[in-house]
């Protein structure tokens, strides 16, 4: 895994599911999903965010699969998780500034979080 990222303050309260690759946190600034993966051996999910501007037009063709294991709704939860709207538990993995790995991306932020469905949900 990667080094953590430098820390920017407390993760997002609320992330809410906007289109296919997007959401928005409590504070109306867009979150772009940068990487999903699906662990079959795991039976888990993984994705990393960055929170970033976002053309109304971007993303608009990704498909709608994609997204079908991922909760509409992200609530922050005790223990650096969040609880999906389908109860969920999902680990925060790292929060901190999104430059230390994407360089290249204009991005402020970098959320990694984590399911699994052998854990403790």
């Amino acid at each position: 895994m990667a080094e953590a990222s430098p820390p920017v303050g407390s993760p997002p309260r609320c992330l809410w599911y906007r289109r296919p690759g997007i959401y928005e946190d409590d504070k109306g600034r867009t979150w772009v999903m940068a990487v999903l993966h699906f662990l079959q051996r795991e039976a888990g999910i993984t994705v990393h965010m960055l929170q970033m501007a976002v053309h109304p037009q971007m993303l608009r063709s990704q498909t709608r699969a994609f997204m079908s294991g991922l909760p509409l709704k992200w609530e922050l939860y005790p223990g650096r998780k969040y609880q999906g709207t389908d109860s969920r538990l999902w680990d925060i993995v790292d929060h901190g500034q999104a430059s230390a790995q994407w360089p290249q991306i204009n991005s402020t932020e970098r959320l990694f979080l984590t399911y699994s469905s052998t854990g403790d949900d």
